[in-house]
Order: C-alpha cells, then structure tokens, then sequence
C-alpha cells in the first residue's frame, strides 16, 4: 500500500512514519509544511528507507499537493497535519484556522478529485483516515467519559478548529461519498514531543533548574496516551476500521497535571545524578501560574468502541510510558537543543485573552 502521510514530521507523524517504515512493508510519503513544530531529525532512522519519501508541501496550496498527488499515487491518506498547541491558539488562532480547516477542506477536494479519478477497484480500496482530538467535545465533569456520540462542546480556538475539520470530512463523506474514517485521541505523549507540551516541558525545565509551572490548581484532569499505542490504534483503524465510522483511542490513564508534574520530579530524583539535582528534590521547582483562559477541567475517553470492534488496547501503563519518556529527554539532550533554536525558548503562550 501506497500510504500518504499529512504532518509526518510532526510529533504523531513522525513516530507513525517511523512504526510503518520499521514494522510493515508500506511505502509512505510524508507531506510537511515543516513549521516551527516539523523535524525532519525525528525521522533520520528511516530517511534512507528506499520505501520513504518527504515531500515539503504546505496542504494549503491546493496545486501543490494535487501534483503530489498526481505523482505519488496514495492508496491511503492518513490526515494528521495541524496546529495542535492551545496556548499558541490563543495567542494566534488564524493560523489554526488557516492550517487546521482550510487545509483540510483542500486536502479533501485534492483527494475527492484524486479518488473519482482512480478505476472502481482502486476507488474501493481507497481511505482517508482523519486524525483529531477529543479536545473537540469540551470539558467532562467529574464523571463519564468521551464516546463517539459525545456532542461537540469546543472551548479554545484550537479544539474549534479540529471540530471544523471534523465536521468537513464527515461532510464530504455523507456528500460525495469519499471513504473515510475519523478517530479521536487523548493527550499524547513520549520521545520527540515539541518542548512547549507538558511533558518535555517539565522534563527540560527541571534538567535546567527552571520553575515548573502549574496552571491554576494543576488539578486539571487529562487521559494520557503513549505515542507508540495511539499509532498501533491508527493503523488498526486505516486497516480495519469501517468506512464512515468514528473511533475514541484513550490510553485508560487518566491523571491530573499536577501528579503528572509530581511523578516527573520523582522519577529525575531517582535517574538524575545527585550532583546536578535540586537539594530539596526536583519537586521543589513546582510553581502555580494563573490558569489558563477557557482551560477545560477533565478529559476521559472510552475507547471501548476500538477494542471490542478492533482488538486494539494499550500496551503501555502510565508508570512505564513516562519512565520510558524520561530516560529519551535524557539521552537525547541534543535534539532537545536543536528543536529549541528557533523561535521558540519554553516562554509561556496562550496570555493575550
């Protein structure tokens, strides 16, 4: 299969690259803008592979990616580019919605042209898998989770804009007929996250000696899912999942910020070398900021839908996954460096409102 890969030098996509190229016989093209967020370092373990290819290519440009297309021939697309920081959305949502909806209208056009153009057994076996976020339907109470049939409630300019993507491909399914699937995920974490994410956040900060900062009460709750699952769940779904239908990929590991922040601290106690740690522990950097604005309280999935229908579960435990995340940022200090030499320096985004 010919797989077509939107974002892949992203977080997600880079790691989905890296499971294809590693794990199965698919040929894939990675299609990236190569924003701030965009590194091609994540990929160098594969970029030899005779069976991948990068193409740089903003999904904006509609001729652009209607010849990659043309020359590339995707039996599959797996839509995963997008501006994916809240804070950032905050600070500047036109490029959410620039990236995150325009782009993805002219993704699906390309591909509607593409499809209707291919002979009726290719135009079977054809897919487009649209990966988004359970950001999308807002903020839980304190119980119930998210499920396929959760209605849509979006808070910040970022989770909008994933809804109206969402809702796009959806459109062009039940309109014109073009294959599709959708799945939302919980918050993903593990090696080659962009720093301005918790996780590599606190990581580094605390490698730095710098302030750890806890939005509000930190007492915010999230679904924590490792990487390496969510990309075995896509799969699962571009390979097995039923056209038209929608599935919820959570990683049952629900945990505030704050015990996030705190296991953190107290897994650097345990691997840092005593010399360069804080006297009192790492958990003595933790400082609470003001919240952030429209900062929805509780994320929880029920992803039973994926494992009964597709056998899919997660591997990893929350304890193992982090540990595993950890001692990565550790061995990897200079991709951290080099990931930050740009305009980024893990300020603080997302105050303008």
């Amino acid at each position: 299969m010919r797989i077509l890969i939107t974002g892949g030098a992203g977080f997600i996509g880079s790691a989905l690259i890296r499971y294809l190229i590693n794990e199965t016989n698919h040929h894939v093209l990675n299609v990236d803008k190569l924003t701030y967020a965009g590194n091609l370092d994540s990929l160098e373990e594969v970029e030899q592979d005779d069976r991948y290819r990068f193409e740089h290519c903003d999904i904006c440009h509609f001729d652009q990616l209607s010849d990659v297309f043309q020359v590339f021939k995707p039996d599959a697309i797996m839509h995963l580019a997008a501006e994916s920081h809240v804070d950032r959305s905050i600070d500047g949502p036109s490029e959410f919605i620039q990236t995150n909806i325009i782009g993805t209208a002219n993704l699906l056009e390309v591909s509607r042209g593409y499809w209707a153009s291919l002979p009726k057994s290719a135009q079977d076996n054809f897919r487009l898998h649209h990966i988004s976020t359970d950001e999308v339907f807002g903020s839980l109470g304190h119980e119930g989770f998210f499920s396929e049939k959760t209605p849509y409630d979006p808070s910040s300019p970022y989770s909008a804009s994933k809804a109206s993507s969402d809702h796009l491909v959806r459109a062009w399914h039940r309109t014109y007929g073009l294959p599709v699937v959708i799945t939302n995920c919980s918050n993903n974490y593990g090696p080659y996250q962009f720093p301005e994410k918790l996780m590599p956040l606190m990581i580094l900060n605390a490698l730095d000696g710098l302030p750890l900062p806890i939005y509000g009460d930190g007492l915010q709750v999230r679904d924590w899912l490792f990487v390496d699952d969510h990309v075995r769940a896509l799969c699962r779904v571009l390979f097995d999942g039923q056209t038209g239908e929608t599935y919820n990929i959570g990683g049952h590991n629900e945990q505030t910020n704050l015990a996030v922040v705190q296991s953190i601290c107290d897994i650097l106690d345990r691997v840092v070398d005593p010399s360069v740690r804080p006297y009192e522990g790492f958990r003595s950097l933790i400082t609470f900021v003001n919240d952030r604005p429209g900062h929805d309280q509780r994320y929880a999935i029920d992803a039973s839908k994926i494992e009964k229908t597709l056998g899919w579960r997660p591997q990893e435990t929350f304890e193992t996954g982090l540990e595993k995340t950890i001692l990565w940022y550790l061995n990897h200090v200079d991709w951290c460096r080099r990931v930050q030499d740009g305009s980024y320096q893990r300020e603080r985004l997302g105050m303008s409102a």
